[in-house]
């Protein structure tokens, strides 16, 4: 009776978590805690060391259910519309970065099939959102391998992006310090934003004390209801338009940016919608292991072959003007925030040696990176995922 508690599970889950958080700060992001977590439940599915159900025996299962909608909200009142405005060669950019890799659909269709295909693609181009949208569908459709190949996608797709978002990256840092030591001259770059002046204190931020932790959790209910009957109105994802309601409230200034966080429930729900992808990796039997891996490496070989050719090798690089940060931008789609805040930081720790030039180097990546990786992942990769998800 003892192991086989409500709270038992919940402890088991939360410590894979756990275990996987520390590992990620104790190397510094280099091990993903993402991929630390799911190995963890992936080797003790297989192992018989914890039920298939785990999750809905640790009561998870039904806050894993609603916790999507209201994060995704959330996600939405982070969006900064002058940011992307001043940004906009970056958007663009991160845009069709998404869109060649869902070109690259029709070259993995052959190789791993169309279910396969259809629910990785929008998790290559997304993060944790788009990946419970994906999986759950396919686990509805009867998909289970399909799902569990999507969750795999997610688990690894950190290690695939960052070498690529940090080589790129680094080439560019290396070329404008050398040229800055040689000359004394900073490389122009012909596309940077124009600095705009700070905007005045908005109504959140004047009446800041009447936003207290339930108020904020009874707005995000209020509009994740909205979402979902508009999405039953027009029949498009809920999640899209929790998103986009997200967007419109937040740019009022009459919400927080990310409103869970300052509601203190981000941490929670996160690990609650981590929690409705696990169940998809207990389908997962040894024997599947091959099949996996192939998949996998198709689906990023690809992945990787379309972003270089069509950002390095193609014109598309001359929109943001530089074919170095073109493809670091383009690799953003599968790192995602934090990660695209860390590799910044290590190519600045890596190539500057003074205060102006981590400046330097900060101006020219930092913007571009996070911008990326926020208009991919946290943004658009929802609005692909409730798209693509129609079509398993």
């Amino acid at each position: 009776m003892m192991f086989t508690s409500m709270y038992w599970y919940l402890f088991i889950c939360l410590l894979f978590f756990g275990i996987g958080d520390f590992l990620g700060v104790v190397t510094k992001a280099k091990v993903s805690a993402v991929f630390v977590s799911l190995m963890l439940f992936l080797i003790a599915f297989m192992a018989g060391w914890i039920p298939p159900d785990i999750i809905k025996k640790a009561g998870l299962d039904q806050i894993a259910k609603w916790s999507v909608i209201l994060l995704v909200f959330s996600m939405g009142t982070t969006i900064n519309m002058r940011e992307l405005i001043a940004e906009w060669r970056t958007v663009v950019t991160a845009l069709l970065a998404m869109g060649v890799i869902m070109l690259g659909a029709f070259l993995m269709m052959p190789f791993i099939g169309y279910e396969n295909t259809m629910v990785s693609v929008p998790i290559v181009t997304g993060g944790i959102v788009a990946t419970q949208i994906m999986t759950s569908g396919a686990m509805e459709h009867g998909f289970a391998l399909a799902a569990a190949l999507g969750t795999i996608v997610f688990a690894v797709q950190k290690f695939i992006g960052t070498p690529l978002a940090s080589y790129f990256g680094l080439k560019e840092a290396r070329f404008l310090i050398d040229e800055y030591r040689k000359t004394g001259i900073v490389p122009q770059d012909t596309y940077a934003p124009k600095k705009e002046p700070a905007a005045g204190p908005t109504f959140f931020e004047g009446h800041k004390k009447y936003y207290g932790q339930f108020t904020c959790l009874a707005i995000t209910a209020l509009f994740s209801w909205i979402a979902f009957v508009i999405g039953k109105w027009t029949g498009l994802s809920a999640t899209i338009w929790a998103l986009i309601l997200g967007a419109a409230v937040g740019s009022t200034g009459y919400l927080p940016r990310n409103i869970l966080k300052h509601a203190n429930a981000g941490g929670l729900l996160n690990c609650a919608v981590f929690c409705a992808i696990i169940p998809s990796l207990a389908t997962i039997k040894p024997e599947n292991l091959l099949t996996l891996s192939y998949s996998i490496c198709v689906i990023f070989a690809i992945s990787i072959f379309c972003i270089i050719v069509f950002f390095k090798y193609l014109p598309l690089w001359k929109i943001i003007g530089s074919k170095n940060v073109a493809v670091g931008v383009a690799a953003c789609q599968l790192i995602g925030f934090p990660a695209t805040y860390l590799v910044v930081n290590e190519i600045i720790n890596a190539v500057a040696e003074t205060e102006e030039e981590k400046k330097i180097i900060h101006e020219r990546l930092m913007a571009k990176y996070l911008v990326a990786g926020f208009v991919t992942v946290t943004t658009f990769s929802v609005i692909v995922a409730g798209i693509f998800v129609k079509f398993i």
